[in-house]
């Protein structure tokens, strides 16, 4: 399918969020994030088990990217699909991308079975979700433009034009910025760089 005509916009959340669930002694603390790359991810993980040593789960589900492709769902220990799966079906049903959700559970004694752990992971990353704030992105990909200086004006007009916010700029012997731009626009900007005699290169 042709960039210019696909949807380059889906939803996510605007700033991290945070909900709870409590079953029969048991405490679901839910957290939600905004992420951008698995590395981002990973930090995240790495900081909640080590504030949240103590508990017995630290399950975790996300999505990424424009159709979501990348995803995984964890259950860290509790059996099989009754935790990572319930929350990533909770991502997938409010259709969120680039969101990490991860529930730490503090077991109270009493084991819920597989129906109830379902229903709490479920529960617990509803709950997040509900007090995150859904916002639409829009999915870009970066580009770097390199031009000579006669044409600074004309690649300056289209970098404004087509609304995009330029990047590093660097200028040596030629100049060089670098950009995000939205993917249903990147047939016409590379089109009218190219026409204005720049280069445009996919990072």
């Amino acid at each position: 399918m042709d960039t210019q005509e696909r949807n380059d916009t889906y939803m996510t959340l605007k700033a991290p969020s945070e909900g709870l669930y409590k079953e029969k002694g048991s405490k679901f603390l839910a957290f939600a994030y905004p992420v951008a790359s698995e590395e981002e991810i990973k930090q995240h993980l790495e900081r909640i088990r080590k504030e949240y040593y103590d508990a017995r789960h630290h399950c975790y589900a996300y999505r990424l990217g424009l159709e979501g492709n990348v995803w995984r769902a964890n259950d860290d220990g509790e059996p099989s699909s009754t935790a990572g799966r319930p929350i990533y079906g909770q991502i997938l049903s409010h259709e969120l991308s680039d969101v990490l959700i991860v529930v730490v559970r503090y077991f109270g004694g009493i084991k819920l079975g597989v129906p109830g752990l379902i229903n709490a992971y479920r529960s617990a990353a509803a709950d997040a979700i509900e007090h995150g704030r859904i916002v639409e992105k829009v999915a870009s990909e970066p580009f770097a433009v390199t031009f000579g200086y006669s044409v600074t004006d004309k690649v300056m007009r289209i970098i404004k034009d087509m609304g995009t916010s330029p990047g590093r700029y660097t200028a040596d012997n030629v100049c060089r910025i670098e950009m995000e731009v939205r993917l249903k626009d990147i047939k016409r900007f590379t089109q009218r760089m190219e026409e204005a005699g720049a280069t445009v290169e996919h990072l």
